[in-house]
């Protein structure tokens, strides 16, 4: 059963997170990018007016701009109000308010739709869904995968996860995961499996500090490389 537009909670984020979320350095932009999950974000719009090199895929590409619109229109207010419902799970330093995180997202989004007609018919935007993307061994120097694993570890099981995981090695020579905590905030079940099977089959995993906390505790990711043959 293909993907129903009313499950998606479509939520963006800037190239100013992406890069403190997945502490993406000078030298990592340079890189050729694979955002996976990207949903309405503004980092592919971003990156390709700086002249970057990035492919976002996830499934919710296969709708158009006026139903993805349609959707964010719908679950903005819920979003917001679900924030400020539970203020003290949030670090309000950078962005100070529920309002204003609100307008920070919707800034995002609204770059994304202008952007998505555009980037879509270049091949941006790829309708692409994990744990089985489409694009050939190695394509990518750095994968990121963002507000997806691990944050739904209570809807994608530990084989989803590793599955992924191990997609994203294959298409990329290095993925980051941020966050590593579920959507509660709490430490994710799921972490301490990839952990323990990834090294087993030749992954090398390290958990990093990144200079972005939002989500309270949500100031690390997952670095991964992709084993040897």
């Amino acid at each position: 059963m293909g993907l129903k537009l009313e499950s998606v909670v479509p939520w963006g984020r800037s190239l100013a997170e992406y890069i403190d979320m997945f502490s993406l350095s000078p030298a990592d932009l340079q890189r050729q990018i694979l955002d996976c999950a990207g949903g309405p974000a503004s980092f592919n719009a971003e990156m390709t007016d700086r002249g970057y090199s990035v492919i976002s895929c996830d499934p919710v590409y296969q709708f158009s701009v006026s139903e993805i619109e349609q959707r964010i229109q719908a679950t903005y207010a819920p979003i917001v109000e679900g924030v400020r419902a539970n203020c003290d799970r949030y670090v309000w330093q950078a962005i100070q308010s529920p309002d204003q995180l609100g307008e920070i997202r919707l800034r995002a989004m609204r770059r994304f739709l202008a952007d998505f007609p555009m980037g879509l018919r270049s091949g941006r935007y790829v309708v692409d869904p994990l744990p089985t993307l489409s694009f050939c061994p190695g394509q990518f120097d750095l994968a990121l995968c963002g507000h997806l694993l691990f944050t739904y570890s209570d809807q994608l099981s530990a084989d989803f996860h590793l599955s992924a995981i191990q997609e994203l090695c294959r298409v990329a020579n290095e993925v980051r995961v941020f966050p590593i905590l579920d959507i509660s905030g709490e430490a994710s079940p799921i972490l301490p499996i990839v952990l323990e099977k990834l090294p087993q089959q030749g992954y090398q995993l390290e958990i990093k500090p990144v200079p972005y906390e939002f989500q309270r505790g949500g100031n690390q990711l997952l670095r991964i490389l992709r084993k040897l043959n």
